[in-house]
């Protein structure tokens, strides 16, 4: 035992004198654990859903129209080309477009870029998600300008909005509640951003947080996102914690009925989460207040 005990510890101090001797062997180390730790964000943000293009492999090359009530936007170039991605962007860019929705030259992002979500991420969890970014292959693809109504395609104007609409982060836990509740409502609001496709938005596109999770009506892409509150009739306040989790790894819903349109980019993204996080989030979304909202009208039949 003593001699075991003996062989245990020189390896220790050997693996020590290596690493100082080497100080690069441990970046290595913290790069490979910060670039799965950035991976895991990617996806459980649905990155990939919005940016990327599977005929180039699948990265993040954007040039998807979104379509909204104010116009179409085009989604951005995300790999690290230099030319048409963020390949020029610094992590201190990069922090400061999630945490603030300004872009390197302090260009104002529009909130069709949900900033006001990744702004309640943490600083690793950004810095993480750069890391990830950053190695993968830069991908040259010139995306099309985005076909904005005026005055809503005028940048200048998102000063006034961020200053009536607009509070930065990050997520700041509430003492009411434990790890598990807390966990599972920075998922939903910062990082999958679920309150940006699922809580309506006043006229000038920001989100009525009053009616957070009430479901949204005519949404990007003119999808319909339902209620997701506690709300019995309207909502899934029937569902249990179990359902919810499973609705979030296989995208079955109780009723055994697939889910459809963009929420299947969603569960792409969740069903690579952890059982614990999918856990977390489901036992939030159980709290959320109910709001009833009547079902939307039916479409007029084609004259």
């Amino acid at each position: 035992m003593k001699l075991r005990l003996r062989i245990f510890r020189a390896v220790l101090i050997g693996i020590s004198v290596l690493i100082i001797a080497n100080p690069a062997i441990s970046i290595a180390v913290a790069d490979e654990d910060a670039l799965s730790r950035g991976k895991y964000i990617y996806d459980a943000a649905g990155c990939g859903g919005c940016h990327s293009d599977e005929r180039i492999n699948g990265f993040p090359v954007g040039g998807r129209a979104l379509k909204t009530p104010f116009g179409e936007f085009r989604v951005a170039n995300i790999t690290p080309s230099r030319q048409t991605g963020i390949g020029n962007w610094s992590a201190e860019d990069f922090h400061h477009a999630l945490r603030n929705g300004i872009a390197p030259g302090g260009r104002q992002l529009f909130p069709v870029f949900p900033f006001p979500a990744f702004s309640q991420m943490t600083d690793q969890d950004i810095s993480d998600l750069f890391a990830y970014l950053s190695s993968l292959d830069a991908v040259e693809n010139q995306v099309p300008a985005s076909l904005v109504q005026p005055p809503f395609g005028w940048r200048s104007l998102m000063v006034l909005w961020r200053f009536a609409f607009f509070k930065p982060g990050p997520y700041q836990p509430d003492p009411g509640h434990n790890a598990e509740w807390n966990r599972g409502n920075y998922l939903a609001h910062a990082v999958a951003h679920c309150e940006e496709c699922h809580t309506p938005r006043n006229s000038m596109g920001a989100l009525s947080h009053k009616q957070a999770f009430s479901g949204n009506i005519g949404g990007p892409d003119g999808q319909n996102a339902p209620n997701i509150t506690s709300d019995e009739t309207s909502g899934i306040g029937k569902w249990t914690i179990d359902e919810i989790e499973t609705l979030l790894k296989t995208g079955q819903t109780p009723d055994f009925d697939a889910v459809a349109s963009g929420m299947k980019s969603v569960v792409k993204g969740t069903a690579k989460l952890t059982d614990a996080d999918r856990h977390a989030i489901a036992v939030y979304l159980k709290t959320v207040p109910a709001i009833f909202t009547p079902p939307p009208s039916p479409p007029k039949p084609a004259n």
